[in-house]
């Protein structure tokens, strides 16, 4: 979207988008053949059906709030999820900061949650289309729930912003590649911490100068770019990995790496690296038929803490590196799910063949964690198609003496 189509649709779309009906797919040809037909300018329509289609995609994040929301499709994509941008926002409150300088906002899901939680926000975003969406948003909840309308949003460099030493900063650095777009047409994403804007950099001194600042990053920041006295939370909601915060000053709570794991009952479970201290060294647990073995969320994987459900089981890792926990120890861990180990076969496909004729199975999952076999080249090398339903799951793993296929029952 450019900053004129955000202009016209701010100024005069946002009426006719309150009249449309809820969004079909199969409907919004002929919507649109007849509103261009009642007179609508032809660019305004299309900008308002967008909006129609974004905002029940966005319905998953934003809840009851996408209704009266504006949003770009990039913009709805990285926005973060409203229980997780509440989580961020509770601790500027927490340390008694009152003004958070929200730079790189994106359409401004963060700014909301700050907003929310009675604080003033100054967001700033290198595009103008996306400010004037953040501006919007921020407004269409109410000048009470923002400072009492101080809360804005405008296009501007997050290098150019100067918040003062007793106020807050929240980044959301950009982690896409302008001009390169995917076959969706969104651009595309960069894992790498020299391309994120403002840069890595800018960000630690930023942090340095601003003691409460807090950074989204990406969930596969890697551990050694940590800087000292800092909180790493790697975060998942409802099973998915959604980012890697970085906090410094008051707002790091347990400095060290962290995985917070939001359930999907609401629950919110932590796991830090205390947990994981004293835990059995991985490989020192044998598998066999019947063990159980322990699958941890996505965060406390990626926070390096496998340890802490190892401890949990009174089991160990598989092998360095496998992410599974293997017990004889029934326990039930509130981020972990758990299987039942029915056959261990070498990571052959010829062994992994045999089983299937023996077994009679024609379908197969297949998972790996740990090692270097490709999954569909495996299925491929078996003669499976991708289609062959889930009779059964096979993992691809590591074990202290080499590559492992592991068949797991359901959830035990």
């Amino acid at each position: 979207m450019d900053a004129d189509t955000a202009r016209t649709l701010i100024a005069d779309g946002l009426d006719l988008l309150a009249g449309l009906p809820p969004y079909d797919e199969g409907e919004a040809l002929a919507l649109g053949t007849r509103l261009r037909t009642q007179g609508y300018d032809a660019g305004l329509v299309a900008a308002v059906l967008s909006q129609s289609r974004l905002r029940e995609r966005a319905r998953a994040k934003f809840g009851a709030d996408a209704a009266r929301l504006l949003f770009t499709a990039d913009g709805l994509e990285q926005a973060t999820r409203r229980e997780v941008a509440d989580r961020h926002a509770q601790r500027f409150a927490a340390a008694g900061i009152e003004t958070v300088h929200d730079l790189g906002c994106g359409i401004g899901s963060d700014a909301l949650a700050l907003g929310r939680a009675g604080l003033t926000v100054r967001a700033v975003d290198a595009d103008e289309a996306t400010a004037l969406l953040a501006d919007h948003n921020i407004g269409a909840l109410g000048p009470d729930a923002f400072g009492q309308g101080r809360s804005r949003a405008r296009q501007g460099r997050a290098e150019d912003a100067r918040p003062s030493p007793t106020e807050g900063v929240w980044f959301d650095p950009a982690r896409r590649t302008p001009g390169r777009n995917d076959a969706s047409g969104r651009t595309r994403r960069t894992l790498r911490l020299q391309d994120m804007a403002p840069s890595w950099e800018f960000v630690q001194d930023s942090a340095a100068r601003i003691p409460a600042t807090g950074a989204k990053l990406s969930p596969a920041f890697p551990h050694p770019a940590i800087p000292a006295d800092t909180e790493a939370e790697w975060v998942s909601t409802g099973g998915d990995l959604v980012e890697c915060a970085l906090w410094w000053g008051p707002l790091a709570q347990t400095p060290g790496r962290v995985a917070t794991v939001v359930r999907r009952s609401g629950e919110v479970v932590t796991v830090t690296e205390a947990d994981a201290v004293g835990a059995a060294p991985a490989g020192t647990s044998v598998v066999e038929p019947g063990s159980l073995l322990y699958e941890p969320d996505l965060a406390v994987l990626q926070a390096g803490l496998v340890g802490a459900l190892s401890d949990a089981v009174e089991g160990a890792e598989l092998g360095e590196g496998a992410g599974y926990v293997v017990s004889e120890e029934r326990i039930d861990v509130p981020y972990a799910r758990r299987h039942r180990v029915t056959d261990v076969l070498p990571a052959q496909v010829k062994a992994v063949k045999a089983w299937l004729r023996r077994e009679g199975v024609t379908g197969l999952t297949i998972k790996r964690r740990g090692g270097r076999l490709d999954p569909e080249e495996f299925r491929r090398r078996l003669g499976l198609s991708a289609r062959g339903g889930d009779q059964a799951t096979l993992l691809l793993t590591v074990g202290p003496d080499g590559p492992l296929a592991l068949v797991l029952d359901r959830e035990a």
